[in-house]
């Protein structure tokens, strides 16, 4: 069989297998789930956030800081028996992948440490393996695909690796915009310090050229009292 029968034997395959209706679980893909949250954490006030997770699979935390005085939040991550995983204190990023087991796990963020400044917090949870165990049942509803210099297990595997990579290319660019808000904040600040600053120093100028033009006229007006 020639090189184009062949693909045209895969293309009818395929075609076949988008027009049928596809039974429970007749294609499986590595699940990844991945979400993004920002808020904003008040002084003295500590927030928990709760995952449930499956045996087996993994859990990745990575959370920034992108306003407040100090860009810095105490942060740790709890096992569901209750075990801190992660402990950072008084940080401004940080990313933390744990292997995960059935249970609920807690990841909390601390500003209690703080009386006045409240902190806008970036984080972003990465959910891999989740669904794995049932990855391998739609393999029972595919057959005589032995012929195909292709099998459906490469195409599989080819539709899973650009899944992760743009998965991680939305991650990225979700990163990347937290940072440019965290710098733009950054950025904000120092203008409003610098115009705070140069309004004080004019008016130390214009206090101190006051006072010296006073200082001067007083050096030659003449004091002595004329005698009649």
């Amino acid at each position: 069989m020639g090189t184009a029968s062949r693909l045209l034997l895969l293309l009818l395959h395929n075609l076949l297998l988008l027009l049928l209706p596809p039974p429970p679980g007749a294609f499986g893909f590595v699940p990844s789930l991945d979400s993004d949250f920002t808020f904003t954490l008040p002084a003295g006030r500590k927030e928990c956030f709760f995952q449930p997770m499956r045996q087996g699979a993994s859990l990745e935390v990575e959370y920034q800081v992108l306003d407040g005085a100090g860009l810095d939040v105490d942060f740790y991550l709890e096992s569901p028996k209750g075990e801190i995983l992660v402990f950072h204190q008084r940080k401004s990023d940080g990313v933390h992948t744990v292997e995960t087991e059935d249970g609920d796990y807690m990841f909390c963020f601390d500003n209690t440490f703080s009386t006045l400044s409240e902190k806008v917090i970036f984080f972003e949870l990465v959910l891999d393996n989740m669904g794995e165990g049932e990855q391998e049942d739609w393999k029972k509803y595919i057959t005589g695909t032995d012929m195909l210099d292709m099998k459906l297990e490469d195409i599989l595997e080819s539709i899973n690796n650009v899944k992760a990579r743009l998965s991680k290319s939305l991650q990225i660019q979700t990163l990347l915009r937290a940072f440019e808000a965290r710098d733009r904040n950054i950025q904000e600040s120092n203008f409003d310090r610098v115009n705070f600053w140069s309004l004080v120093n004019l008016g130390v100028m214009v206090v101190v050229s006051a006072v010296q033009v006073y200082m001067l006229k007083s050096l030659f007006e003449d004091k002595r009292k004329s005698r009649t």
